[in-house]
Order: structure tokens, then sequence, then C-alpha cells
């Protein structure tokens, strides 16, 4: 899964988190420069990101501000080995679905230091702010926000004479577009290994987060396990997906998407404008996630700053942090079309970077996604649980393991 720089929560590319720190170990630097961390998975990535440096530096002329990037693949283990040793940057990037895991990285922000940043709360798109929220305490802000979508090739399933997908479909509509678009050549769905690109349908379909409202993993909620038994059976008992072929194909349903050899699948609104311009050349459309029963219930997503706990010049960070999410940064990020800013205000410059053709259609499919989101909720393990669980789905898509199974063994490992 990759996707056009700083989307939301995949393109993540990580962090190399060395250094703003004097001999004291804390999160400043000892010759007065401000270290931001960030993760960039290519040149193009790199030279994006010294592009938003170069407003921060305009904005801020008298602070020394300098750029680490490192692949999202080390992100994490250099992550855990700097906070153990009181080694982070001064402003420390960080994906939302991975912030339960590392809030204590992070100093929590108030209003007044928001306004030292020159930022407001306001400044931000509804549900915005939970990505760098946890445990009721702000740990930073959004640079984007994300949320899921289903992909579609338009030119399969037409092909096939199967239903279009349309803006506040219904589950059962979903099933008869899957079933239709289902031909011995191509699979009419397929099915995901990440995290959200296989949650996101027993999600949206059971009204239930695998976790609680109280932090609590939630894993063996009867609807939430019913919806994941009727996901996985769209492979084994509807036969409208394949089996994933391994668990290192951590990217299997995106690929068989964007390869032409699925119809349908799931996933971020990151990667919009990478289907749209496919390599294997179909028509690309997107929707929201389908209704059921309990409604349609879709998370937001995304990626922020925060300031390191330890940081021995907060305010300059401060000062630094709001350039980075500033109307100037924000504003060449969307019209670049990179990511969809988190910044309220840049909103549409994102769809006017995309071609006049499929302007509208990504407008609407977007503003029904983002309609009525909720924060994700996660548990301090989070990312234990769902490093378990992705080989296990793969025999679950075989038919070597039951869903029901893998599910409560999940919730003994790591729910306690």
């Amino acid at each position: 899964m990759r996707t056009p720089l700083l989307a939301g929560t995949a393109v993540l590319a990580t962090l190399g988190l060395a250094a703003c720190s004097s001999g004291s170990g804390s999160g400043g630097s000892d010759d007065g420069t401000i270290v931001w961390d960030m993760w960039s998975g290519s040149q193009s990535d790199t030279d994006a990101l010294n592009e938003t440096l170069e407003i921060v530096k305009k904005e801020n002329p008298d602070v020394d501000v300098r750029l680490q990037t490192a692949p999202w693949n080390d992100y994490f283990t250099k992550l855990t080995t700097n906070m153990s040793s009181g080694n982070l940057a001064c402003i420390t990037s960080m994906n939302g679905q991975r912030l339960s895991t590392y809030a204590d990285a992070f100093e929590p922000l108030t209003d007044a230091d928001l306004e030292t940043a020159g930022l407001s709360k306001d400044d931000f798109a509804p549900g915005a702010l939970d990505i760098m929220t946890y445990d009721g305490k702000l740990l930073g802000v959004p640079y984007d926000v994300a949320t899921m979508l289903v992909y579609y090739n338009k030119d399969l399933i037409e092909a096939a004479g199967a239903p279009e997908p349309a803006i506040g479909w219904s589950f059962d509509d979903f099933e008869a577009t899957a079933k239709g678009a289902t031909t011995d050549a191509n699979a009419g769905f397929a099915v995901g290994l990440g995290e959200f690109q296989w949650m996101a349908l027993p999600i949206a379909q059971s009204g239930k987060q695998p976790v609680d409202e109280s932090g609590a993993l939630a894993l063996t909620d009867p609807d939430f396990v019913a919806a994941s038994q009727w996901y996985s059976g769209l492979v084994t008992d509807q036969k409208v997906a394949l089996p994933a072929a391994s668990a290192s194909d951590t990217g299997w349903g995106e690929n068989q998407y964007s390869g032409g050899n699925a119809a349908m699948a799931v996933d971020g609104t990151w990667n919009a404008v990478t289907y749209l311009g496919n390599d294997a050349g179909f028509e690309a459309g997107m929707v929201d996630l389908p209704t059921g029963e309990n409604g349609s219930t879709s998370l937001v997503l995304g990626s922020g700053y925060g300031i390191a706990k330890g940081c021995e010049d907060k305010e300059t960070a401060l000062k630094v942090l709001g350039s980075l999410v500033g109307k100037d940064a924000q504003d060449a990020m969307a019209t670049s079309g990179r990511s969809y800013p988190a910044r309220a205000e840049s909103q549409p410059l994102y769809f006017e970077s995309l071609d006049e053709s499929v302007r509208d259609d990504v407008k609407a499919a977007f503003d029904a996604a983002f309609a009525d989101v909720e924060g994700q909720r996660s548990t301090k393990n989070w990312d234990q649980v769902n490093t378990a669980l992705q080989p296990n789905l793969v025999s679950v898509y075989n038919g070597q393991a039951e869903m029901t199974d893998v599910l409560d063994q999940t919730q003994q490992q790591f729910g306690q």
C-alpha cells in the first residue's frame, strides 16, 4: 500500500528519531536548533517536505529548523529506542492510529499552547483533532485527515453488468455488486489484511469499534464478531473474493484492485489520487462505506505533529508547529494533491488540484465519507493486536481457521 506523500494512514514511511537532544537527554538541542522528524518514502517525498520546511523558515526567520527523515519501516523501532533514552526531536511526527502506543512521548497541548502556535481548534475540520487525542488529552495537531472508502473498477463492473456503487448505498447493494462483478476472470471484491482495510466494513456494519468506549479491547463484542464473520464469508461462503496469498503480502486487497483483478476494495482516502491514475489503466470510482441496520460507522484517521516531552525550547517549537500546519503549508499540501489537509479552509484546494473530469465525483465521495466520522479508539498494545491478527486472517480466508476463534484468541492474549 503506497500513497501520495503525507497520506494519513499509510504512506508513512518513517521517522528517524535521532536527535534533538542535549547531553541531558531532553528534547531540545543545545545549539538552539529545532529538529523536525518526519517519515519519507522517496526523494519526491523529501523534496515536498523541504518545500514545507522553506515555508516554516520563511515564517520563522530567526529559528534554525532542521528536517530529519527516515523510512517508515524503521520508524517505530527508532521511536521506541529514543523514547527510552529521552532523545526525541522537539517536533515529532506521529500516525494517529498508533498514538496510543507512544502517547507518553508527547507533551499535552493546552489552549494557551495552541495560541502560542498561532492556532485555534476552530482551524481544523470537524473530528480532525481526535486524530491526535488520547485519553482525553490533545497530544499534537493533525496535518491531514483520512477515512476509508470503497474503490471500484468501473470498467469491470460495466462489463459484468453489475450494479455500479452509489453514494448512500446499503450492504445489500454492496453484496449485489460483489456478486454481479464476480466472474471466472475477476473477483467482485478484494479482502484486506491491513488494519482498517479489513476492519472498516465490519465496523461500518456493526456500528462497533473493536475497542469500547472505556478503552478496553472489544474484539469479542457479538456485533463486531458477527460483522467480521460476514466479512471473511465474502471469501469462504459467498465466493466473491479470493483468499490472500500470504501474510507477507500486507497490501493484498489493494494490489488486487489496483492491478485490475478485483472490482472493489476498501482503502483510505489517501490513495484516491493513486487509484485515479492507476497503472492498469481502468476507470476508477469511489464511494462511502455502505450502510447497514446500525447505520454506517466510519472513523477519522490521519497523522500529525506533537511536541516531545522535555523539549528545551517549547515556545519556539510551538511556533514552528504552528507554521507546519499553518495556512500556507496546508494550502501548498492541498494544491499539490499530496494529501487531504486537516485545516478546514485548505480542503477545497485539494479538489481543485484534481482533473476536472473527476473533481465533482471525488468531492461527493469525500463529503459523504467524512459526514459523520468518529475518532478511532485504541489500546496501548494496539500495534501488537494488529500484528497478531494479520497472519491469522490469511488462515481465516483460506478456510483453515474460524474468524470467531481468531478474535477470541487475540482478545484473550491482549485484552487484559
